[in-house]
């Protein structure tokens, strides 16, 4: 089973440095002195109390690394588009696509039952470049938990989590996701196959729409949103607004919105994405986390003037403009 990871920051580097000291075939694409430092010493993952080095195979051009079995994608939204020409050299005629990726994803009417089954979404897929370039019958649904970092070129650290919830967008329990779910879990993650992967990707989704934005207008931590009775109203109401949606949708939440908030609350002093985004002048997931809530609503027919109000002051606060 030969498994590429394409784009090994922080969480590509997790998942390759754990599948790579058990033995499996991973490569990972990756740049600047990040991938100089991982040819030249390995790549070191500090995990707890333990800290090992491993040496997965690593390129800075994907057509070095040829067809794979399955394609990991864990860039940023807004980064994939522009890697299309990249990723095509790793797709052969059955390679399964993981779209480790936040946000709502392109696929998400990809074999959805219902009125809305097939549709595309412009503010994740613009002109169609992934749902044409991908193909959604290659992609199984990611939701990505664990939190990690770079700490310098070619040392990750896990800060916390080791769950990544897989699911077919059919909701089947196929033989490729099976493998996959088999492949990681040998690597000492949890990884289980969900038959309704959108509900988590909804559940994840409802605090990032929310508290990132807020983080970066604010540059408030997770508590200090959650604890100011203002903020914790907007970041309520954007989120009800995502839930009506959701729910139209056909989505089912297993937790009420308080006790999601109350979660986010709980990890404490925490920098968002978005605010760590902002604070080091990276790109930031503005169109994956609220844009494409938006567009749902317009599609749904449902309200979203709190969303439409963030939306745009974060827009004009990052300076990024729709697509």
């Amino acid at each position: 089973m030969r498994i590429c990871i394409f784009g090994a920051g922080a969480i590509g580097g997790l998942i390759a440095a754990r599948l790579a000291v058990k033995g499996a075939d991973v490569s990972l694409v990756a740049r600047g002195p990040h991938l100089a430092a991982i040819r030249a010493r390995g790549l070191e993952l500090r995990d707890g109390e333990r800290s090992f080095v491993t040496h997965p195979t690593a390129a800075s051009e994907a057509a070095e690394l040829g067809e794979q079995d399955y394609l990991v994608v864990t860039l940023k939204a807004h980064s994939v588009p522009g890697a299309l020409p990249q990723l095509k050299p790793l797709l052969g005629r059955d390679t399964a696509v993981v779209m480790g990726v936040n946000g709502v994803p392109w696929w998400y009417f990809h074999k959805l039952p219902g009125p809305y089954e097939g549709l595309r979404l412009r503010s994740v897929d613009p002109d169609d470049g992934q749902w044409r370039e991908i193909g959604p019958e290659r992609v199984i649904g990611c939701v990505v938990y664990p939190a990690a970092e770079v700490v310098e070129p070619g040392v990750v650290e896990l800060v916390e989590g080791t769950r990544f919830s897989l699911g077919e967008p059919d909701g089947s329990r196929s033989e490729r996701v099976t493998r996959l779910s088999e492949a990681l879990i040998a690597a000492d993650f949890k990884a289980p196959v969900r038959p309704r992967i959108r509900d988590e990707i909804w559940i994840k989704l409802w605090g990032n729409l929310s508290f990132n934005p807020i983080s970066a207008l604010t540059l408030a931590t997770l508590h200090a949103i959650v604890q100011d009775s203002g903020t914790r109203a907007v970041a309520k109401a954007m989120m009800l607004e995502a839930q009506a949606i959701a729910e139209r949708l056909g989505v089912k939440f297993p937790i009420d919105v308080d006790r999601r908030i109350d979660g986010a609350g709980a990890v404490g002093a925490h920098k968002t994405s978005m605010l760590q985004d902002l604070e080091r002048g990276r790109p930031r997931e503005i169109d994956a986390l609220l844009g494409a809530v938006q567009e749902l609503g317009g599609m749904t027919g449902m309200p979203t003037p709190t969303i439409d109000t963030v939306l745009a002051l974060v827009r004009l606060r990052t300076g990024q403009t729709p697509r």
